[in-house]
C-alpha cells in the first residue's frame, strides 16, 4: 500500500473519531448555484409593459454571448410553462408545472456561459393568466414582432450582453418571427434557431390542423372503411375528445330516435347530419364543421371582444393570415446567418413536413450555413408524445438541449468547408432513443 492511500485513508479515519462517523456519499442533487437572473420591466410603448428575466452564468461579469427566446401563440408567459403554478400545503413553495421549455432552454444555455432573455407576451402573465382582455384581444403578428425588437434592444444594451454574437431562439409562432429580426438586424444578428416551425401560411397550417380529427376518424375510428363513424364512439373516445372539443355536443343533440335496429340514439343536428341517422360521415358531415370551426375563428363580430380563451382571436387570426410564409421570408435572411430547425416527428401542432418544406428551401437557396435534426417520438414541446396530441409534459428532452448548445457554440460556419458535409450527415441522423 502506497504511502499516499494510507495517509488518505488515517485521515478518513481520525475524521470518524472526531464526528462519531463519516458519510462518503456524494448527494446527486447539488445546492451549488450556477446561474443568477435579473428580473426586469419592458416598456413596449403606448404605456404597455410586460415582464421580462435576464439569465447569466454565475461566474464572471462578462460580456457574454447573448440569445433571446421568442415565444410560441396563445397565453404564452416567459417560460412557455404548460400548466399552472400550485403552492405545496405542508412547506408553502412553489410547485412548478413540468412542461416550461423556454425555462429548461434559459437554464441550459447560462449554466453553460450565454446571457439569455424572454419575456412575458404583451397583455399576458404568469400562468397564463391575461392581464388585460383589450390588449391581448387586440394584438396582431405586428404588435408581437415589435414586442420582439424592443427586447432585443434592450437585450443589446445589458452591460452582460456581448452585442457581436446574438442568437435568436423560436417556439412555434415565434419561428415567423425570429426570421424577420434576423433581416432587420442583419448587423446584429449571428444565428436563429427554429423549434417546432412553420414553412406555409397558417392559413394553410390552420387548415391542416383543423383536419386532424378527421384524419383521426379516418385511420382509427373507421373500421369499416366505409367512412362513417359512431356517435357513440367519438365521444368516448379520449384522443377524438380532445381534439374536438365540443364537437360531439354541437353535432348531436339528444333526441331520441329509433334506428335500424329498434334501439335508440342520437339525432344529429339537420345542418350536417345529412344522412339523418346516428352515424358521422367523415367526409360529408366531420370535415365540415371543422371547416366552419376554422372560419368561425377568424370572424370578427362588431362589438364583441375576444377574451383569448375559447380559441384564437380573430384579429390575431387573421394577421397571421395575411403574412408572406416562412418559405418566401427565409430567403432573405442573410447568408452569414446560421440557421437550425429543431423539429420532433410527432409535433402535431406545426408538423415535420413544415421543417421539410423549410430544409428543402434552404437546400435550394445554397444557403452556407443551416441544419435540420429531427427526433423521433418528441412533439411540439420536445417531449414525448403521441402523433395525434401534444402531450404537455417537460422537461425538454436533454438531447435537444445539448444539439442546440453545440449548434450555437460551434456554427457551421467555423468550420473547414470539408466538415460540412459530414457534420450534416451527423445531424440529420440524430435520434432520441424510444420512449414507447
Amino acid at each position: 500500500m502506497s504511502l499516499n492511500l494510507v495517509s488518505i485513508l488515517f485521515s478518513a479515519f481520525a475524521l470518524c473519531v472526531l464526528f462519531g462517523s463519516l458519510d462518503l456519499t456524494v448527494n446527486g442533487q447539488s445546492e451549488v448555484q450556477t446561474i443568477k437572473h435579473r428580473d426586469m420591466i419592458l416598456d413596449l410603448g403606448n404605456g404597455l409593459e410586460t415582464n421580462a428575466r435576464l439569465n447569466l452564468p454565475i461566474i464572471g461579469d462578462g460580456p457574454y454571448p447573448a440569445v433571446l427566446l421568442v415565444p410560441g401563440s396563445g397565453t404564452t408567459d416567459m417560460n412557455e410553462s404548460g400548466g399552472y403554478i400550485r403552492i405545496d400545503n405542508d412547506t408553502g413553495s412553489l410547485i412548478y408545472p413540468s412542461a416550461r421549455p423556454f425555462h429548461d432552454i434559459a437554464e441550459f444555455l447560462s449554466e453553460r456561459g450565454f446571457a439569455v432573455l424572454q419575456y412575458d407576451k404583451r397583455g399576458i402573465g404568469a400562468n397564463a393568466t391575461i392581464l388585460d382582455h383589450n390588449v391581448w384581444g387586440n394584438v396582431t403578428f405586428n404588435d408581437l414582432a415589435r414586442d420582439a425588437q424592443k427586447a432585443l434592444d434592450v437585450l443589446l444594451k445589458q452591460p452582460e450582453a456581448d452585442p457581436s454574437k446574438v442568437v435568436l431562439i423560436g417556439h412555434s409562432e415565434g419561428t415567423t418571427i425570429v426570421p424577420r429580426l434576423a433581416i432587420n438586424n442583419s448587423d446584429r444578428v449571428g444565428a436563429i434557431v427554429l423549434m417546432g416551425t412553420l414553412a406555409q401560411n397558417l392559413k394553410e397550417i390552420g387548415y391542416d390542423q383543423v383536419m386532424v380529427p378527421v384524419l383521426y376518424a379516418q385511420q382509427v375510428l373507421d373500421h369499416d372503411h366505409n367512412g362513417l363513424i359512431s356517435v357513440r364512439e367519438a365521444s368516448e373516445d379520449p384522443v377524438f375528445s380532445s381534439l374536438v372539443g365540443n364537437l360531439t355536443s354541437v353535432l348531436a343533440q339528444n333526441l331520441p330516435v329509433v334506428n335500424g335496429t329498434g334501439g335508440t340514439g342520437e339525432q344529429l343536428s339537420r345542418q350536417y347530419d345529412r344522412n339523418n341517422d346516428t352515424l358521422i360521415s367523415i367526409d360529408d358531415e366531420l370535415k365540415p364543421i371543422q371547416i366552419d370551426k376554422l372560419k368561425s375563428f377568424s370572424s370578427v363580430i362588431p362589438g364583441e371582444k375576444c377574451n383569448g380563451l375559447a380559441g384564437p382571436c380573430p384579429m390575431w387570426l387573421n394577421s397571421q393570415f395575411a403574412l408572406s410564409p416562412n418559405l418566401d421570408i427565409i430567403s432573405k435572411v442573410p447568408s452569414n446567418v446560421s440557421i437550425l430547425i429543431l423539429q420532433g416527428e410527432n409535433d402535431s401542432d406545426t408538423p415535420i413536413q413544415q421543417a421539410f418544406l423549410l430544409q428543402q428551401k434552404l437546400t435550394e437557396l445554397r444557403h452556407p450555413d443551416h441544419g435540420l435534426i429531427t427526433y423521433p417520438n418528441l412533439g411540439h414541446l420536445f417531449y414525448p408524445s403521441s402523433q395525434w396530441v401534444t402531450n404537455v409534459g417537460g422537461p425538454v428532452e436533454k438531447q435537444v438541449l445539448e444539439d442546440l448548445f453545440e449548434w450555437i457554440s460551434n456554427p457551421i460556419r467555423n468550420l473547414k468547408s470539408s466538415s460540412l458535409t459530414e457534420m450534416a450527415i451527423h445531424m440529420a441522423q440524430r435520434s432520441v432513443s424510444n420512449h414507447f
